[in-house]
């Protein structure tokens, strides 16, 4: 693959009127990105052709129904590698799935798909806060779902009175603890959340390979008239090669509220330095080879409300300089996540 970063696909599920397409909508006007998406000929996708005019060349469509019901991957392999062109410079490839749509299954079929060049941006499951507790999670346990999300977004927060929509938001987060405690729960208007929770839009080709470590906008600027959940970021840098284990450990155990790590590591193998590009979203971690030109080692965690000071402290802890060479069984933990595509 090119030296850019493999390209995150990101599922939006959610029940019918949920607010999928809005939200879809909402991501497509973020400024200077350029999306792939994948739709179910099954579900309807009213996108304005001027809106995608410039974000997506053309959607990939998937006949034949909801993906989760097709025979094997249902065609979502072949609509993933035309869009993993690097020709065509994509920031994300979101699949949405029709409202009838199981998202345990699309997490199944979108992790045992084998094209190269992509990686999992996690599951977003879009919720409608004004019925969600009628139509969806109606049973004494917590619908499966949650625990295939990685994201779960109470959506159409303006439809609930204005006294109780924390405690929807609240209410959601703990049924969805029950299957997942490790799911972000985030509540919004209108699909208006922050891209940053899903992927890097930039303007320009990043010299760290689509990996930007400049500080991101935080609840400031024109945007915050809109009702946007903005997302936080937080930043660590080390100029030397990086003990893997704790790195490993950062990954797969992140600080609460964590939705994303990003960054580039340099490991020491034997005498030489070897770079990796690190990826989590929710439980998923992707790690591939960096660009040759990427210097250093530097992580970026995104999520929401985040406690800045413990997360520094932790991403600094991660990237804790190596005393030597990387150890045999270290290296055999960092292979368990190279080269997984989604």
């Amino acid at each position: 693959m090119s030296s850019r970063s493999a390209i995150p696909v990101i599922a939006l599920t959610g029940h019918l009127g949920a607010g999928k397409t809005t939200l879809l909508n909402h991501l497509l006007r973020s400024p200077g990105t350029r999306i792939g998406v994948v739709v179910n000929d099954f579900g309807e996708l009213n996108i304005d052709a001027g809106l995608v005019a410039g974000q997506i060349d053309e959607p990939a469509s998937i006949a034949g129904g909801c993906i989760c019901c097709l025979p094997d991957d249902g065609g979502l392999d072949e609509a993933l590698t035309k869009l993993a062109d690097p020709a065509r410079r994509l920031d994300a490839i979101i699949v949405e799935a029709s409202g009838v749509a199981d998202p345990v299954s699309i997490a199944r079929i979108i992790g045992f798909s084998k094209v190269s060049g992509v990686r999992s941006g996690g599951i977003v499951d879009i919720v409608d806060a004004a019925n969600h507790f009628d139509t969806v999670d109606r049973s004494q346990l917590p619908p499966a779902r949650y625990g295939a999300a990685s994201l779960v977004v109470v959506n159409k927060l303006d439809q609930v009175p204005e006294d109780e929509r924390a405690a929807v938001v609240e209410r959601v987060k703990q049924r969805v603890a029950q299957r997942n405690p490790r799911v972000v729960v985030v509540g919004t208007s209108g699909g208006r959340i922050d891209h940053a929770l899903l992927f890097d839009a930039l303007d320009e080709p990043d010299p760290l390979g689509q990996l930007s470590f400049r500080d991101l906008l935080l609840a400031s600027g024109p945007d915050e008239a809109h009702d946007h959940v903005h997302a936080d970021a937080v930043t660590a840098r080390c100029a030397d090669c990086i003990d893997l284990d704790p790195l490993l450990d950062l990954l797969e155990q992140p600080p609460s509220g964590v939705f994303r790590l990003k960054g580039v590591v340099a490991v020491r193998q034997g005498r030489s330095v070897r770079r990796y590009v690190v990826n989590l979203v929710g439980n998923a971690i992707h790690i591939d080879k960096a660009p040759p030109r990427a210097e250093g080692s530097c992580l970026v965690a995104i999520g929401m409300h985040l406690n800045v000071g413990a997360v520094r402290a932790a991403l600094a802890g991660a990237l804790r300089p190596a005393a030597g060479a990387a150890s045999a069984p270290a290296l055999r933990r960092l292979q368990r996540y190279r080269g997984i595509g989604v």
